[in-house]
């Protein structure tokens, strides 16, 4: 019987080769490069068969001279904005090698980035544990554990890190790790939820947006965006919108990325106690801090106009409306976007439930009437004028 010696196993700066005596050299299979390659073509097949998501035009009669359009990321598969973020993460870890055919995923997620994980994990028949707080919503872990994912709770925000880490090396898996990939998983050049906005707006009278205004969770997407806009040179500038308990504005303002907070933020999926790696304020404009009643009761204005959205989408549309009453008053007039990260049915039990408010002492109504005001007539009144909002 002849010998097979793997090529890869050779040493071709020794002294000298094997000898041949009947010997017989053969190249490596590559078996798991067989297996990302697969792996690659399921994960870009499903993102052929999912269209683009909607760009969704919303006419407010108080909005003199301004034009609103809401990016409905709630569209994709799994239902927010997260498909766009975990797709890139799943594909940047089997093209980094990390990935392979009996790898355990893990990741630290507030929720909807774990659901869109788990949905691809089932998609390459993976093992997935999301470690979230005990806080995230019960609807959020349902989706996890229905896409075949396990959940680990922890008690505060900022256990999660640790914990995932540890999980990955106790499993031997990897940890996708969305706060400090997300902006260089996703290609910034292209590609991205920032051409399909451009794309989709150039048929628009006001194609170019003054402003796209948005909320930051792990800062990926706000970077993916700030770089396009200014790698196509557009003249668009960003709005970051931060919430409660998050450390993002202050290390805007202040410049100190080593700022850690001591309480979690209690709008899912935005706003974190550290500041993210893949936050990157060099590529924002500006950036607010909104009060979590008041993102709350943005969201509610926006269920009863169109659909229920999240609370994360309520602070989007609550600092849109902030720059717009800015533009209104300089006599500023163009076009403004944002997103809507997801649907409200997964906060029945939460952002919807009068209980849950009360519980946790939001009061939301003034700011409803603020902007329902503001909507119909242009015009802001306290307290959404007041001193809740920080510049």
């Amino acid at each position: 019987m002849r010998q097979f010696i793997p090529a890869d196993a050779i040493d071709l700066a020794a002294p000298s080769l094997p000898p041949h005596d009947g010997a017989c050299l053969h190249l490596p299979q590559c078996a798991g490069r067989d297996w990302a390659r697969q792996a690659i073509a399921l994960v870009e097949a499903d993102a052929s068969r999912s269209a683009d998501t909607h760009m969704i035009t919303a006419g407010f009669t108080g909005l003199r001279g301004i034009s609103v359009y809401l990016k409905d990321e709630s569209t994709h598969p799994t239902g927010s904005l997260k498909h766009r973020l975990a797709r890139s993460l799943i594909l940047y870890g089997i093209c980094n090698g990390l990935i392979g055919r009996n790898t355990t995923l893990v990741e630290a997620s507030s929720g909807s980035t774990a659901v869109s994980e788990a949905y691809f994990a089932r998609l390459l028949k993976l093992p997935f544990i999301a470690v979230m707080t005990r806080s995230t919503s019960c609807k959020k872990i349902e989706a996890i554990e229905g896409f075949g994912g396990k959940c680990h709770l922890v008690e505060n925000a900022g256990d999660v890190y640790d914990a995932a880490r540890r999980i990955a090396a106790e499993t031997g898996g990897h940890y996708l790790d969305q706060f400090t990939f997300a902006e260089r998983a996703t290609d910034w050049r292209g590609n991205n939820i920032a051409e399909s906005i451009f794309s989709q707006m150039r048929h628009e009278p006001d194609p170019v947006p003054q402003w796209v205004v948005m909320s930051a969770g792990t800062g990926g997407t706000s970077a993916t965006i700030g770089r396009y806009i200014r790698y196509r040179n557009f003249s668009t500038r960003l709005c970051v919108v931060d919430v409660e308990n998050s450390v993002f504005y202050d290390s805007y303002k202040s410049g100190d990325r080593k700022l850690v907070g001591t309480q979690s933020s209690r709008i899912e999926g935005i706003g974190r106690p550290r500041v993210e790696p893949s936050f990157v304020p060099e590529v924002i404009d500006h950036m607010l801090r909104v009060p979590d009643a008041a993102s709350i009761a943005a969201m509610r204005v926006l269920a009863r106009r169109f659909f229920p959205v999240g609370a994360s989408t309520g602070a989007n549309f609550l600092g849109l409306c902030w720059i717009a009453s800015l533009m209104m008053e300089a006599g500023e007039e163009g076009s403004l976007v944002t997103l809507i990260c997801d649907r409200g049915e997964r906060y029945t039990d939460t952002y919807y439930s009068d209980d849950w408010l009360k519980a946790r002492g939001l009061e939301i109504e003034p700011y409803e009437v603020a902007l329902e005001t503001f909507l119909d007539e242009g015009r802001f009144e306290k307290p959404l004028g007041g001193n809740g909002f920080s510049f």
